[in-house]
């Protein structure tokens, strides 16, 4: 399998907290959660939900698979997209394929279909690259991704920004937190160095 991941970031860089709930990760007093919530046009969801769809099984970083399970994974979540998966591809993707967690910490998952891979976690993943398959997908889990990188386990790296500002947050931008208007886009695949 090949070991992608999708991240999606503002402009100036930051990943946290992107999702629907405004407490979703409030680390280090960052109190602009949901930034990511109605900045995507129906191309954009359209791309994120073939995403989920193609993959053939996920890995996670604990934060991710706890704010994972505890949205995607919900009982009635899950339930809806087993009687009606067209409707629901993320949930269906999520909670019908496999899933690996990458913790030495969380050992008892919760959400069904996973399986720690704790100790000697590079070879675990290797173990997995090794099967034929298509993709072994992360999202979100940055500090998973950046250990992947420094371990050279990473064959395609997709990112999704959002024309939106956090300031305060990532402290790399002098203006306020705010949504920019993009004015052009472009999707060109590089070759690895």
């Amino acid at each position: 399998m090949k070991l992608t991941t999708m991240t999606q970031v503002t402009v100036d860089g930051v990943m946290q907290g992107n999702g629907g709930a405004s407490d979703e990760d409030r680390r280090n007093g960052f109190e602009r959660g949901g930034w990511a919530m109605g900045v995507f046009d129906n191309e954009t969801m359209t791309f994120i939900n073939q995403t989920y769809q193609r993959a053939d099984a996920f890995l996670f970083g604990r934060r991710t698979y706890e704010l994972f399970a505890g949205y995607w994974g919900a009982e009635e979540r899950a339930r809806a997209a087993a009687e009606d998966p067209g409707n629901h591809p993320i949930t269906d993707a999520l909670n019908t394929k496999p899933k690996y967690l990458a913790s030495n910490t969380l050992t008892e998952p919760r959400w069904a279909n996973t399986t720690v891979l704790s100790g000697d976690v590079a070879a675990a993943i290797g173990e997995l690259k090794a099967k034929p398959g298509g993709e072994l997908q992360v999202h979100g889990s940055g500090a998973l991704i950046r250990w992947l990188l420094e371990n050279d386990l990473v064959d395609e790296m997709n990112r999704s920004s959002s024309p939106w500002s956090s300031a305060r947050a990532c402290g790399c931008s002098p203006t306020p937190a705010r949504t920019l208007r993009l004015t052009w886009s472009n999707r060109e695949p590089t070759r690895r160095a």
